[in-house]
């Protein structure tokens, strides 16, 4: 068992105190994480087929976003797994990679010149290129997801990807892999007393707690930092604890929902999705010496029921059907189910760039049944009421 370190309420954000009274951390989790066709062209379906104008107006202002007026979706890195052994293997998965792309770059570390960069793929020509970073070891897909075999501690750290679409505009994404040594066959003891942090639940849900669980933290450490972001710098410290003079001061970056254990770890409650990020921790041996461990926190809304529309709810044969999926939420994915099972597209079905629209172009008697659109997050979904579709004969 662990405790937990807190300054009084009433300490001003800058000050110092001895921490008081240590509460009890439970050592057990506190939860289980529970070809392509243009939108413009389903429109022409979706107005000639005897919609009223009310419903052409609101269904042409969502053919793009199949829900609320939002900003795109921001670019992100997921790694899958999210946790890989010395000599594995591990997928940085992109999603929401923009429509319009015309290159797409990797770079080992968090900036982007050309000495780290690991490779880079063209859409246009569908063509890949080596950088100088490239080890032999890394596959770049079209997607822009990036594949890592045979990792080793060394390939610990941050990885940025820089996409570039038709008009020149550039986005970054960031993230920090952390390969477990635990389990390496090498017998250098410095690889396997590396400090690391894992997020308890990896991905959690507005309202709920994340623990950010340190390994391997010094036996001799006299202090340990947490900062919100990448740079340990003041503007972006959370707390600071000395075990010599046992003192805690919280830093400008305090919200007031963290507590910190004198393990190091440390405890973010009632997290929002604003707590989304990379989170570093400094610790400080009696040697002076320094070592810094970095993790990612995600948090998602929960997910609301989404609506599903159809052109017509009953079609001929050979004839075409087009589904809506509406959603209030962002940063969702969509699925489509079929009578109560993943739907299995067909070369007679297209799903619009955003999956959020379906399209039959030549009803089959086996089309007709119940259709259900489902919208997710890593964090919860929710499933739309189901739509029959009934098809007649010519």
């Amino acid at each position: 068992m662990c405790s937990c370190l807190r300054e009084n309420s009433a300490q001003k954000e800058e000050g110092q105190q001895s921490p008081g009274a240590l509460q009890e951390q439970s050592s057990s989790p506190l939860r289980k994480a529970s070809t392509v066709r243009r939108d413009m062209e389903v429109s022409s379906e979706l107005l000639s087929n005897g919609w009223t104008s009310w419903q052409r107006v609101l269904l042409t202002a969502s053919l793009f976003i199949c829900g609320r007026p939002s900003p795109p979706a921001l670019l992100t890195i997921e790694s899958v797994p999210a946790s890989v052994a010395e000599g594995g293997s591990v997928l940085l998965l992109v999603h929401s990679l923009p429509d319009n792309l015309q290159s797409l770059l990797w770079y080992k570390g968090l900036t982007v010149f050309n000495k780290v960069e690991i490779a880079r793929h063209r859409t246009v020509k569908n063509s890949s290129e080596m950088g100088p970073a490239y080890s032999g070891r890394e596959i770049v897909y079209s997607n822009g997801s990036l594949l890592l075999q045979n990792v080793t501690w060394e390939d610990t750290g941050f990885y940025t990807l820089q996409i570039v679409n038709r008009y020149w505009k550039m986005e970054l994404a960031h993230i920090y892999l952390q390969v477990d040594t635990s389990l390496s066959s090498c017998c250098d003891d410095f690889n396997s007393v590396q400090l690391r942090i894992n997020p308890v639940p990896p991905h959690a849900a507005e309202g709920e707690r994340v623990l950010l669980q340190v390994h391997n933290l010094p036996e001799d450490v006299q202090t340990f930092l947490w900062y919100k972001g990448v740079y340990s710098t003041q503007s972006f410290k959370i707390t600071e604890y000395s075990i010599v003079t046992e003192s805690l001061i919280n830093g400008y970056a305090h919200s007031g929902r963290e507590i910190l254990f004198i393990n190091g770890s440390l405890l973010l409650q009632d997290v929002t999705e604003k707590d989304s990020g990379f989170y570093t921790l400094v610790t400080i041996d009696s040697n002076v010496k320094v070592e810094t461990a970095h993790v990612q926190v995600n948090v998602n809304k929960l997910v609301t029921q989404p609506v599903m529309r159809v052109t017509d709810s009953t079609v001929r044969i050979q004839g075409s059907v087009v589904f809506t999926c509406f959603s209030d939420n962002t940063g969702v994915s969509i699925r489509w189910l079929f009578n109560n099972q993943n739907l299995q597209l067909t070369e007679r079905m297209t799903l619009s760039p955003s999956k959020c629209q379906l399209r039959i172009h030549t009803v089959r008697k086996e089309d007709a049944g119940e259709y259900q659109c489902e919208a997710f997050n890593p964090v919860s979904s929710k499933t739309s009421l189901p739509v029959r579709l009934t098809v007649m004969n010519e």
